[in-house]
């Protein structure tokens, strides 16, 4: 399964779990961010850093994004400050494997002001520059179908 990236400045791409753990810079045992889990885990911000430069950000286009939004297979979304996000991780291997719960990538924000933000099943990632908020939100999109709005009247 692909994980779409979009960012306002650098474009997108998709790519596997395995695509971005290995232009990952910094990997870690999840434990040591998250105690209490298990699995190999990379870096999201240097991630992010080396994932710019690969797609050759010209000068001035150094700037960090406002905010990261996340969305899972199951539709649930997380936008989160970036500044909340200088711990942060993706969870891509248990076990030596893939993940089995949370496939293709679970993203963990350890010093995030809820627990909420620890996102299993992300298929979208978004850098925001022009949004801003002081503090994350999350939950479901509410999507309506055209459908489903005619059969309401």
């Amino acid at each position: 399964m692909n994980i779409t990236v979009y960012d306002e400045k650098h474009g997108y791409g998709q790519y596997t779990a395995t695509e971005m753990s290995a232009a990952a810079p910094v990997h870690l045992p999840l434990q040591e961010r998250v105690p209490g889990v298990s699995g190999q885990a990379f870096e999201l911000k240097s991630w992010y850093r080396a994932w710019t430069k690969q797609r050759k950000a010209l000068p001035g286009q150094e700037q960090e994004p406002a905010l990261m939004r996340v969305e899972a297979a199951d539709e649930f979304q997380a936008t989160i400050p970036w500044s909340q996000l200088d711990q942060a991780v993706f969870l891509y291997e248990q076990d030596g494997k893939p993940l089995h719960k949370g496939f293709p990538i679970r993203l963990y924000v350890p010093d995030g002001s809820s627990e909420c933000l620890n996102v299993k099943s992300i298929v979208t990632i978004r850098f925001l520059y022009s949004e801003k908020a002081d503090e994350a939100s999350y939950g479901f999109k509410n999507v309506v179908s055209p459908e489903d709005l005619r059969l309401r009247k």
